[in-house]
């Protein structure tokens, strides 16, 4: 099992999760045929729909916001999570990203740790849960000169139509320590306390640097116990009664984590983290 003093550090993505750390999905041509204003509009999912555009902004950086429909919810905010309903379009019209894709009807996003690309964080700090919107982003705040190998060419600008659902409330919130959990096996009863090994994945983001621990693709699994020396306090706290199966999101403030030290050169001084977390086992002693 590898040291916990790593896994302190734990980030976020969502490579078994859902498509937050969003490499792409592959996809079938008739996974998303382009859609024509000639279309049957009773066929085709609304937020594929040609809708009448009502209120627009655009940023000195080069996004452009064009709202369907002013929803009359919060603001997204950092540190709060949201569903929603997307997709991903380059410039010649191709779906290259989405949770219809996943199966999903939404995924969960916070805004400050990069789940997708930057232009998101940017452009999603002007919606408010409610709203309907196509969001232009510019290559170089999406894939850049890189793009994603056979999904997205180099230099491709990013379309994204999106609506956000509502606001998702935190399954547990200890000491401003906040979990979200997506999936769990309701026959698992043995919760984690200090009694028990926890055996996870998972993708670690701090807000300068996301997704810098990502178990998921190196193949480990992560070993903790709560007696165990050098793990973040607040994920300690958050991890109390987790069970085998869970899928889950933890926030960690920066007072729970590594506080005014930071953490190497991985975490700044006063960032807080994010898990995507995957409990793999809990183990009886």
């Amino acid at each position: 099992m590898r040291l916990i003093q790593i896994i302190c550090v734990s980030a976020f993505a969502v490579g078994l999760l859902i498509s937050c750390e969003s490499t792409g999905v592959k996809k079938k041509e008739t996974d998303n045929p382009k859609v024509s204003i000639d279309d049957d509009v009773d066929k085709v999912p609304e937020i594929d729909q040609v809708k009448d555009v009502k209120d627009t902004l655009t940023l000195d950086n080069g996004i452009r916001i064009k709202w369907f429909e002013r929803g009359e919810g919060e603001q997204m905010k950092y540190g709060e999570l949201y569903a929603i309903d997307f997709r991903v379009m380059i410039d010649n019209g191709d779906i290259v990203d989405g949770n219809h894709l996943l199966k999903k009807e939404s995924i969960p996003f916070m805004i400050g740790f990069e789940m997708q690309t930057p232009g998101w964080d940017i452009a999603l700090k002007n919606l408010k849960v409610g709203d309907f919107a196509e969001i232009f982003i510019p290559s170089e705040l999406a894939r850049g000169e890189k793009g994603i190998k056979d999904l997205i060419p180099p230099n491709a600008n990013n379309i994204l139509r999106i609506r956000v659902l509502n606001k998702m409330k935190a399954d547990r919130n200890v000491d401003g320590n906040k979990v979200w959990i997506f999936e769990r096996n309701e026959s698992n009863t043995l919760g984690f306390d200090d009694s028990q090994e926890l055996i996870f994945h998972t993708i670690t983001s701090s807000q300068s640097n996301p997704r810098y621990v990502n178990s998921y693709m190196d193949g480990r699994a992560f070993s903790m116990r709560l007696a165990d020396y050098g793990v973040v306090p607040g994920l300690k706290k958050a991890l109390i009664n987790a069970k085998k199966a869970d899928r889950m999101l933890v926030f960690v403030p920066a007072s729970e984590a590594y506080k005014s030290k930071g953490y190497l050169d991985v975490v700044k001084p006063n960032e807080d983290l994010l898990y995507n977390m995957l409990i793999m086992d809990v183990i009886q002693e």
